[in-house]
């Protein structure tokens, strides 16, 4: 009778757990836990796939980074972590098509832009894209790129010419050399010891990284320019093995919270961290607006390498004009709604 009593609620145990199987996915993770993109994106999102499912698919995000982040798109190609995250631009040559959203001028809302770029990238990015040995969960921007410095006359038609400044991938390199500036690329992560070592006389940041990456204290001056000069494109993908192991029922559940739900939320977090990181910087660094003079002036600068951007992303087979413009009207729509 004892043996009874312990089978019943073993069987009972078996069954429920057959009935209520779950499946955990790993989350390659390479910032710090109190960064806005893991605490206000990424904890939030794995929270909504949890909901979303039931409880049927739950999320682990990972404690210690797997590997640098350049990695991480490829960590999620080859299984290594479930779903990644990360910079495209950290693929230098890589991903040619996401340039479009990167553009200098597009906006100050990186929900906005975030927004916008899914839905173009759905319409016209992703047949062309590089992204098929994975599946693409989102893209979104950051905020707009501002000029940040120490010791540098920001009054100038041409204020960096012939400094130095950090910049991360993408087209911010780019950005800085048309400008007139010598770039130094560096991870984020470098950016405090470029600028108090004298290597970087100033940066290309969203508002949120400088006081983030806690720079405010190495920096006196920043110049803001309508649009932005570049935006960062990110990606959340998924090893495709796993994704086509799900259930079509979990599939459309994390969809729902996918795509243009997570891009919402990440130009969202984005532009509330961007609202901080200037409040933060009042009594530090010295802000000002460009001229008409000084966006005449970079307008004619970039056009060079809005021209090569453009060239870069025909080269894949879309037109890349048209997405681009396609882009601009999205941004004025998702802004008007």
């Amino acid at each position: 009778m004892r043996s009874l009593a312990l089978a019943v609620p073993l069987l009972a145990a078996l069954f429920t757990g057959e009935a209520s199987a779950q499946t955990t996915l790993r989350m390659a993770n390479w910032l710090p836990p109190s960064h806005p993109l893991m605490k206000d994106v990424m904890v939030p999102y794995a929270a909504a796939i949890e909901k979303a499912t039931d409880g049927r698919v739950t999320v682990q995000i990972l404690d210690a980074p797997l590997g640098p982040p350049p990695a991480h798109y490829d960590f999620a190609v080859n299984g290594v972590a479930d779903i990644t995250y990360g910079v495209h631009g950290y693929n230098p040559g890589r991903f040619k098509t996401v340039s479009i959203a990167e553009m200098p001028f597009l906006g100050d809302s990186a929900e906005d832009i975030s927004v916008a770029y899914w839905r173009i990238y759905e319409k016209m990015l992703a047949a062309a894209g590089k992204a098929k040995d994975v599946h693409v969960l989102a893209v979104f921007t950051h905020g707009p790129g501002e000029i940040f410095t120490e010791g540098v006359d920001l009054s100038a038609e041409m204020p960096l010419q012939g400094t130095k400044i950090r910049v991360g991938g993408g087209i911010a390199g780019d950005v800085a050399a048309a400008l007139g500036a010598a770039p130094v690329l560096a991870p984020s992560s470098k950016s405090y010891e470029l600028l108090s070592g004298g290597v970087a006389d100033g940066i290309l940041f969203p508002f949120e990284s400088v006081t983030f990456f806690k720079l405010d204290s190495l920096l006196d001056a920043g110049l803001t320019v309508p649009g932005g000069l570049y935006n960062t494109s990110f990606f959340v993908v998924m090893n495709k093995a796993r994704w086509e192991s799900l259930s079509d029922e979990d599939k459309a559940a994390i969809d729902q919270v996918s795509g243009e739900a997570l891009a919402r939320m990440a130009g969202s977090a984005w532009d509330a961290a961007d609202a901080a990181g200037r409040d933060a910087m009042k009594g530090h660094i010295t802000l000002s607006a460009a001229t008409d003079a000084q966006v005449d002036a970079f307008t004619k600068a970039l056009q060079p390498v809005i021209d090569a951007k453009l060239a870069e992303a025909s080269s894949t087979g879309i037109d890349a004009k048209a997405a681009l413009e396609a882009l601009k009207a999205e941004i004025a729509a998702v802004a008007a709604e």
